[in-house]
């Protein structure tokens, strides 16, 4: 594809080739008329070349995809060396205020797409980010992380068929692929539907910094920048510790007590029917439950938590993968 130098016009403001911007947008403030800016960090290259836009924090309790953002914009890796890099490393910042997954509204940012413009205070943000940054850009990595205590293997999800998607995972190189189909009203699935290629990547859990995680995501995106010959010479570019194992079906195995949990598998572990991954106890030493795993696969999400009940979600296993 041949990019052509133009200006991006971004919330009202033009931004020139070569220019860096720090643009913010405003759709409330708090309940105390503070008002409450989401950062939009624009940096620009003199060279032609595409628009690469990093989100995070969706999700306001999802720190660690926030701190991959940071990191990407701290160590200058969003400085290109032709075209465009925009940095928006905390979506809901009314969650991430309160340290909540949703908005002040009790919405979901990620169920409320693409938005309305006078709608609830999350479909405004979504309104805003799709109308006024979105038809600017011409690729997106959005980071995620595990709910609540799920601890999440470091993934790229992407919508099954679509071979130009695998190919930028493949690129991206993470440790699992996991093909799940678009969610109704997600960010994903609206830049789908506008065209805009987007790569959802998974990694740790909630309330939650892993070095691990934001090291395989970074690089992750060294290596996408590089792809379009953004990344600037001062970066290395490493290859991928391990084959990306690809995740086609998968299903999730459930605690048959309630009780204390400890998982003895580990993330990423392959597993065999039958085999011990973890156990569940009572308080009083009288009850001790051996979970086995009821599938052959690998193990891509554990349920961290102490203390479960009856039908929780203990660990992800893969049923049918590929390489």
């Amino acid at each position: 594809m041949i990019y052509q130098k133009k200006d991006l016009n971004i919330l009202g403001e033009v931004i020139k080739p070569g220019q860096s911007a720090e643009l913010s947008f405003n759709v409330a403030h708090l309940h105390t008329r503070t008002p409450v800016d989401v950062p939009v960090i624009i940096e620009r290259s003199k060279k032609p070349g595409p628009t690469i836009l990093f989100t995070a924090g969706i999700h306001g309790d999802e720190v660690n995809g926030i701190e991959i953002v940071r990191q990407l914009i701290s160590k200058e890796i969003n400085k290109p060396k032709i075209g465009s890099i925009i940095c928006i490393p905390v979506l809901n910042i009314f969650g991430f205020i309160n340290m909540e997954r949703e908005f002040p509204d009790g919405r979901d940012l990620n169920r409320v797409f693409p938005g309305i413009k006078n709608g609830s205070l999350a479909s405004r943000v979504a309104h805003t980010l799709v109308n006024e940054i979105i038809p600017e850009v011409d690729f997106v990595i959005d980071f995620h992380t595990g709910g609540a205590f799920r601890f999440n293997a470091p993934q790229i999800r992407i919508a099954p068929g679509n071979e130009d998607d695998d190919i930028m995972a493949e690129i991206f190189g993470a440790p699992f692929l996991l093909y799940s189909n678009n969610l109704n009203k997600s960010f994903r699935k609206t830049c789908n539907e506008l065209g805009k290629p987007i790569l959802l990547f998974e990694g740790g859990k909630s309330f939650h910094i892993d070095k691990n995680v934001t090291n395989t995501a970074v690089n992750g995106a060294k290596r996408i920048l590089n792809h379009f010959g953004m990344l600037r010479k001062k970066f290395n570019v490493s290859e991928p510790k391990k084959e990306c194992i690809k995740i086609i079906d998968s299903k999730w195995q459930r605690a048959s007590y309630s009780g204390m949990f400890k998982a003895k598998a580990n993330l990423g572990q392959e597993v065999k029917i039958g085999d011990t991954i973890g156990n569940i106890t009572d308080p009083y030493g009288k009850f001790n439950h051996f979970v086995k795993a009821k599938h052959n696969g690998f193990i891509f999400n554990i349920n961290e938590s102490p203390i479960v009940y009856q039908g929780d979600a203990l660990f992800h296993i893969s049923t049918e993968t590929t390489k």
